[in-house]
């Protein structure tokens, strides 16, 4: 018998986990997390959920931070999601300018598909979450299906339409998790698949 693909969701983190900011979230001060959203991702880790980050940081590119400060940026928030019983399995970034022409940078669908192989999932049972139109842009062009938030920058990309066909839309994403958990009519039964 074939063995199930483990249960994957991709998260954008900017806007998506953490407050966006037009000037770069620059250290760990300038990192807040949006409310609900760090009980949300250990909610969905404690369920089973594999929880993968996938974010550009062009302002490595753009020589406004370096990794040291990248990394002190993620510490925080591992350490945030671990005081609430949950972990991030995982965190692919692209450190690259807007103008290199690489193909991590969301919408090219690199970084999905880097995560996609690493974790042994086909890239169609790929979920994303984000507030970007580069974010769904980047799960629907590796076949995975894309989920918008309305946190962030999604609101305004809800509003401009022309969203991937199939893109669900949800308030946060703790609106997310609930969608995601919600099937469960005891707590040993198996999530619902999307």
């Amino acid at each position: 018998m074939k063995e199930a693909a483990p249960k994957l969701l991709i998260l954008d983190r900017d806007g998506v986990i953490n407050e966006d900011r037009p000037d770069f979230v620059k250290s760990p001060e300038e990192w807040v997390p949006i409310p609900g959203s760090l009980e949300a991702v250990s909610e969905l880790s404690r369920a089973g959920y594999l929880l993968v980050l996938a974010t550009n940081q062009s302002a490595i590119g753009r020589g406004i931070i370096d990794m040291a400060v990248l990394n002190a940026i993620h510490a925080k928030l591992h350490r945030a999601v671990a005081e609430l019983g949950g972990h991030i399995d995982a965190i692919f970034f692209c450190p690259h300018a807007p103008d290199a022409g690489c193909a991590c940078r969301k919408p090219a669908p690199g970084m999905v598909l880097d995560i996609a192989k690493r974790f042994h999932v086909p890239p169609a049972d790929c979920l994303m979450v984000g507030d970007s139109l580069r974010d769904l842009q980047a799960v629907a062009a590796a076949g995975g299906k894309p989920l918008l938030v309305r946190t962030g920058n999604g609101a305004r990309t809800e509003a401009k339409g022309d969203l991937p066909a199939g893109t669900q839309v949800f308030d946060n994403l703790a609106a997310v998790a609930q969608w995601l958990l919600k099937p469960r009519t005891h707590p040993d039964a198996p999530a619902r698949d999307v």
